[in-house]
């Protein structure tokens, strides 16, 4: 029999489901809007290749994954368990990062945050126009692949801009809760924008469900 945890986890997490060994396996998330419906910001074929190939791979790795790291588990075979780190890390963090991707972009978005996001955003920089142009100059410049955060830190309650390489999940790597990221691997922006990194991290702020993110803002607070 499953256990009362793996039972409440499966009602609280859409994206996964049971298998016949009990452990929960991850599944692709869908998208709250059609694939179309972010443009002329994110093609069509962007979200649906991005979302279908590159996040559904992300998550075939992190299954097959955490199927051998149970074994090695099981086995306490030690070289193993830290052999699978990396892939773990990396596939995990890219299952992570884009479930909250596709909810922080919205066609009805763009515009300013309302409440207590803003207020807080005015406190921690000055501005909305100042802290987006830091997270826009901190994403454009990021060597190769990863990602462009704004986060909250539950330890002092302030907003922080951050990025991380490749896949790597904020919080675990940086102590700060994800509120509204920028995913600028190139496969997010290529077919559309080419080496034009800057014209589509312009183009995000024009879909940035504020109110999504204001929510993950009220969330974390009252988790603090």
């Amino acid at each position: 029999m499953l256990s009362s945890k793996a039972s409440v986890l499966a009602r609280l997490i859409p994206e996964v489901r049971m298998l016949g060994t009990g452990r929960l396996k991850h599944t692709l998330p869908d998208l709250p809007y059609e694939y179309n419906a972010l443009e002329p910001c994110i093609s069509h074929d962007i979200m649906m290749i991005h979302h279908q190939k590159h996040h559904q791979t992300y998550i075939n790795n992190l299954n097959a994954t955490e199927e051998k790291l149970a074994v090695a588990v099981e086995k306490k075979n030690i070289n193993e368990i830290i052999t699978l780190q990396p892939s773990l890390k990396f596939n995990g963090g890219g299952h992570i990062n884009h479930s909250i991707f596709w909810k922080i972009l919205s066609p009805k978005g763009g515009g300013l945050p309302k409440g207590d996001l803003m207020e807080l955003i005015k406190n921690n920089y000055g501005s909305f126009d100042a802290m987006k142009a830091e997270l826009t100059a901190a994403s454009v410049g990021i060597q190769g692949s990863g990602w462009g955060w704004l986060g909250w830190n539950p330890v002092n309650g302030r907003l922080r801009i951050a990025t991380c390489a490749n896949q790597d999940p904020l919080q675990p790597t940086a102590g700060l809760v994800p509120l509204f990221g920028i995913d600028v691997w190139e496969h997010a922006y290529y077919l559309q924008y080419k080496n034009v990194r800057p014209d589509y991290v312009k183009a995000i702020f024009d879909i940035a469900n504020w109110e999504e993110v204001g929510n993950r803002l009220a969330a974390a607070r009252m988790k603090a």
